[in-house]
C-alpha cells in the first residue's frame, strides 16, 4: 500500500476532479462532497429528479478510481437474495452435498442502489448490515465486503405512489444526502452540445484502490482541534429541541433532531475536506461546508415547519447561522 503524504493526497484529489471534466458538466459541489464521503468511508444518498446524471456520476466515480462497480435497479419485486446472494446446494466430486455461497452484487467496491425507495422495507433493510458493518451474514456465516466499499443510492423526490420512504434508521446509515439541482442554462447548453454530437467521452482512471485506502487512513489519522470538535457537537445538538442550548428555531419547528452519528460525520467529513484541500487539520469552516449534507436527512421537521414551508434544508441553513463558534479565554 502506498505511503501517501498530505501533498500527494491533494494531487490525487486534483487529478480526480480533472478526470470528471470531460464527462460531468457543472455539479462541482456535488462531486467534491461525493469524493469527501468516499475518502471518509461513508455512503451517499443522491436526491434529484430524473435526467440529472445521478447514475452517470456514480459510474464516473468508479471509472476514475479504477474500482469494481455494480448497479442494482430497485423494484417492488426485488428480494434480499437479489442483493446479498444466497446459499446453494452443490454436489462435490464425491457426490456429497454441501452449501455454497453465491455472492450477490453487493460484493463490490462501489454499489449503485438506483431508486432505492421503490423497493419494500424488507429488501431495503438488506443493506443495513453491509453499510454499517461492511459485511454480510448468510446462514449464520459472516462474509466480509471488499475494501473500499461505498453505497451510492438515488432517490426521486417527486414520486410518491409506489414508493417506500426510507426509515430513519436506514437514512442514518448514509453519511451524506446530496440534492442535485437543475443545471445552469450555460451548463445545460454544454450538456446538450456534448451528448447530441455522437461523441461520448469516458472518465480516465487516475487513482488505484490502494491509493483510496491510504487516503482514507490518512484522513482518519488527522488531528482535530478542541474548538472544532466542540463546534461540531454543538451544531448537531442544536437540532434537538430537548437540548438545553437548543435555539428557539429547533423548539418551534423540529420534531426529532440528529443523533451522535451526525457529530461523528461532521468531524470525519471536515477532516477529509481539509486533507483534500492540502491542510493538516480541519477548521470550523470545514464543518459548515459539510453540515447540510450530514444533517438534512437526520432531522424531522414538525407540522408547523411543513405549514410554513420550512424544509429540513432551510432549517439547517438557519441553524448554521445561529450556532456560534466556541470561544476560549
Amino acid at each position: 500500500m502506498p505511503d501517501l503524504s498530505l501533498e500527494t493526497a491533494t494531487q490525487t484529489y486534483k487529478r480526480l476532479r480533472e478526470a470528471f471534466a470531460p464527462v460531468i458538466v457543472g455539479q462541482d459541489a456535488i462531486i467534491e462532497l461525493l469524493l469527501v464521503s468516499l475518502f471518509s468511508k461513508g455512503h451517499c444518498l443522491l436526491i434529484g429528479v430524473p435526467g440529472l446524471a445521478k447514475t452517470l456520476l456514480a459510474k464516473s466515480v468508479a471509472d476514475a478510481l479504477a474500482v469494481e462497480f455494480k448497479r442494482i435497479q430497485f423494484t417492488p419485486d426485488l428480494m434480499p437474495a437479489d442483493i446479498l446472494g444466497s446459499e446453494l446446494i452443490q454436489e462435490d466430486e464425491n457426490r456429497h452435498l454441501r452449501f455454497e455461497h453465491q455472492k450477490g452484487p453487493i460484493f463490490t467496491n462501489l454499489l449503485l442502489a438506483d431508486e432505492i425507495n421503490r423497493t419494500p422495507p424488507k429488501t431495503q433493510s438488506a443493506l443495513l448490515e453491509a453499510m454499517q458493518e461492511r459485511r454480510v451474514t448468510l446462514a449464520g456465516v459472516s462474509h466480509p465486503l471488499p475494501d473500499p466499499f461505498l453505497v451510492i443510492a438515488t432517490q426521486n423526490p417527486i414520486e410518491q405512489e409506489g414508493t417506500y420512504p426510507l426509515p430513519e434508521a436506514q437514512l442514518d446509515r448514509f453519511m451524506f444526502s446530496l440534492y442535485i439541482e437543475y443545471p445552469e442554462l450555460e451548463d445545460e447548453k454544454e450538456i446538450v452540445r456534448r451528448t447530441t454530437c455522437g461523441q461520448f467521452q469516458s472518465v480516465a482512471s487516475v487513482a488505484s484502490r490502494e491509493e483510496i485506502v491510504a487516503i482514507q487512513e490518512l484522513a482518519a489519522a488527522m488531528p482535530v482541534g478542541e474548538h472544532v470538535l466542540a463546534y461540531a457537537v454543538e451544531l448537531a445538538a442544536s437540532t434537538r429541541a430537548s437540548s438545553p442550548n437548543a435555539p428557539q428555531l429547533s423548539k418551534d419547528y423540529i420534531e426529532w433532531g440528529a443523533g451522535p452519528r451526525a457529530s461523528q460525520y461532521l468531524i470525519i467529513g471536515a477532516k477529509t475536506r481539509a486533507l483534500l484541500q492540502g491542510r493538516a487539520a480541519p477548521e470550523t469552516e470545514d464543518v459548515r461546508a459539510v453540515a447540510h449534507a450530514v444533517l438534512q436527512h437526520r432531522i424531522v421537521p414538525n407540522y408547523r415547519a411543513t405549514g410554513e414551508g420550512l424544509s429540513a434544508r432551510k432549517l439547517i441553513t438557519h441553524l448554521v447561522e445561529a450556532v456560534k463558534e466556541p470561544t476560549y479565554a
